[in-house]
């Protein structure tokens, strides 16, 4: 293994140094600065007599004296089924005061990218125990499907919450239940958020079945960059070879996408729109597009990735292109976290593409289809109505419109706001969407079937509303 001393620049988390053979793309590197400590790098660009490398734990203490070694492998991560109640940082070493680990295989991060000809169809559901989520943008395996928040919301207690609930209803054919996994995957967040996410999966005991990697805001940004395919490879190990049903979380995808932004400029490349690198589309679909099902293999990939819109600007770039890659989206909105509605998640700007295809008999039930359907439209013109109220005053509207203003504010109490502590199971969420349609006329229910409507409509309800 040669080993040089021939560093000629520093900018930034990237070191440039001169050598004399090719050297491989996103080969590892070991420099060893004068003062004997020993850092890890990856090459970033290799051309004919000159490397760039961007080094993970920071360039301070480096020096034209430094050593810098190429190692002839790619960054790796050890898997195993032991790493499950484990406690990792950003680039996968532990964190959490146990034993080292002994993996079964080390595995290239960058990952093979799922045969579109052999990915089965995502159409089976998973319960997040959150009513917003599982009755109007249900999630379903092998989905990715981002949380869009901003600065000050809590997106944070949403990921905890849907880190600790969420399961995967028995299979019936096989009359067994699946393995369930999470992989949770922390970037550039505080001391304090990472601290309030570990004392919340102690005490809950979420950590037994999670992986967990955390890269902390003072960490260097170039590790920010690995944390996510570090999460993603042990997902797709325990998915695809041990049968798990794998749950990501990624919070804050902003964070990742500022470091990609910061390396660009160390690099002085070309920016794209608002200084962001023209390849972030690409580099977010590599890591979005690893979730899914492969035909044959039992485990599944789920992906909830959560970023935060900068000053709530849903056309910011990471926002939209992440809208273009994955299927659907979950808007928190701040007027709802004002109220107090916990989770603040807003359902009509917030779609699952894939949500018709996991619903249903046999899934969840019916008529789940169309109370979400129903609901919907039914929130849509209490909110329409609100406007009007504000320019007329209630006492000029029908008593039809009346009866949507009281189902948009009981919809938010009693159906959006169930706190951050409480799961429901699905037929909850459908029962509590019928007790509220109910407070309207059967004439005004034209999205569920006179079948569903004989069944499940609460007669109490429609007279209370009546009386009142």
């Amino acid at each position: 293994m040669k080993e040089y001393q021939t560093i000629t620049e520093i900018s930034g988390p990237l070191v440039f140094a001169e050598v004399d053979e090719p050297i491989g793309y996103d080969e590892m590197v070991e420099i060893e600065t004068p003062a004997g400590e020993t850092l890890r790098g990856q090459v970033l660009e290799s051309s004919e007599g000159l490397v760039s490398i961007q080094v993970f734990e920071g360039t301070e203490g480096i020096d034209r004296q430094s050593s810098v070694r190429f190692l002839g492998e790619t960054l790796k991560m050890p898997v195993t089924e032991d790493l499950l109640g484990r406690v990792l940082d950003g680039s996968g070493q532990p964190i959490d005061g146990g034993p080292e680990i002994v993996p079964d295989e080390r595995r290239d991060i960058v990952g093979a990218a799922i045969n579109p000809y052999a990915r089965e169809y995502p159409e089976e559901f998973i319960q997040t125990g959150v009513s917003a989520i599982d009755g109007m943008n249900t999630l379903v395996r092998g989905q990715k499907l981002p949380i869009f928040s901003a600065s000050g919301l809590p997106h944070n207690d949403l990921a905890l919450q849907i880190a600790r609930q969420a399961s995967v209803l028995e299979d019936e054919e096989e009359g067994e239940e699946s393995e369930f996994a999470v992989v949770f995957g922390a970037m550039g967040i505080t001391a304090e958020e990472a601290n309030e996410f570990m004392e919340d999966f102690e005490r809950t005991g979420a950590l037994e079945r999670s992986v967990v990697f955390m890269n902390l805001a003072d960490d260097p940004a170039v590790e920010r960059t690995v944390t996510p395919r570090m999460a993603l490879t042990t997902a797709e190990y325990l998915a695809f070879d041990k049968d798990y049903h794998v749950l990501v979380i990624l919070t804050d995808m902003t964070n990742y996408c500022e470091a990609l932004r910061e390396i660009g400029a160390a690099r002085e490349e070309v920016p794209g729109r608002r200084g962001y690198p023209g390849y972030m589309y690409t580099d977010l679909a590599q890591l979005y597009e690893r979730a899914g099902r492969i035909e044959g293999r039992k485990g599944s990939v789920t992906q909830i990735p959560i970023l935060t819109m900068p000053g709530d600007d849903d056309t910011h770039p990471i926002p939209d292109l992440t809208g273009y890659i994955t299927e659907g989206q979950i808007m928190l909105d701040r007027d709802l976290n004002s109220q107090g509605v916990k989770p603040p998640i807003n359902p009509l700007p917030s779609l699952s593409r894939l949500m018709d295809d996991g619903i249903g008999e046999g899934l969840t039930r019916g008529d789940h289809s169309g109370l979400s359907d129903q609901m919907f439209a039914a929130y849509a013109e209490g909110e329409d109505l609100r406007d009007l109220v504000n320019i007329v005053g209630r006492e000029a509207l029908s008593e039809d419109d009346n009866r949507y203003l009281d189902f948009a504010d009981r919809f938010e109490d009693e159906f959006l706001n169930q706190g951050f502590h409480t799961s429901r199971d699905i037929e909850e969420t459908l029962d509590i969407g019928w007790d509220l349609i109910s407070m309207l006329p059967k004439t005004k229910l034209n999205r569920v079937s006179e079948d569903e409507i004989e069944e499940h409509y609460v007669e109490e309800e429609a007279e209370e509303v009546a009386a009142d």
